[in-house]
């Protein structure tokens, strides 16, 4: 079904972000190491996000820049986010406010793998989709364009949905 790939192994998989950089996302590159002194590990735009990821023991030290940031480029939606090395961590990484109940795999076919991330509640679920659906959009879009998932060669994407289980 997944040519031998089972849930707990592809969350366990290796990451890589795949570093390609148009003129303005070089350009966004060197504003935010001149805002924070430190380089960004890869530079993302997609719609009207824009996404800033840098590695984990930086990532404390420049979150304090965000409000900043967010100020100056005020059109977009910019988020600074951990570079992660594993599947499950990076999942965890791009919903950084919120609380994830689970992620588990919902479906697959021969081209595509969908998992769903499960939230508590709908207002937390209506954070990590966004509005219009735009969130969710971009963080597929990332895994499609921008996300390399070692060893495998599906379309990875993700929705959230709302945790049958209430604490």
């Amino acid at each position: 079904m997944l040519n031998n790939i089972t849930e707990k192994s592809l969350f366990s998989r290796d990451i890589r972000i795949i570093k390609k950089f148009s003129n303005l996302e070089l350009k966004l590159y060197k504003y935010f190491h001149n805002k924070t002194g430190l380089f960004p590990e890869s530079v993302i735009i997609i719609e009207d996000f824009i996404f800033f990821f840098v590695k984990d023991q930086h990532f404390f030290s420049v979150s304090n820049y965000i409000a900043s940031i967010r100020k100056e480029i005020p059109n977009k939606k910019v988020l600074i986010i951990r570079t992660e090395k594993k599947l499950i961590s990076q999942i965890f990484s791009l919903f950084p406010d919120l609380y994830i109940h689970d992620v588990q795999i919902k479906s697959v076919d021969s081209k595509k793998i969908i998992a769903s991330v499960y939230i508590l509640t709908f207002r937390d679920r209506g954070v990590a989709i966004g509005r219009e659906g735009n969130y969710i959009k971009a963080i597929n879009e990332l895994f499609k364009n921008s996300i390399k998932i070692e060893d495998c060669n599906f379309i990875f994407e993700i929705e959230c949905q709302v945790s049958a289980f209430y604490f």
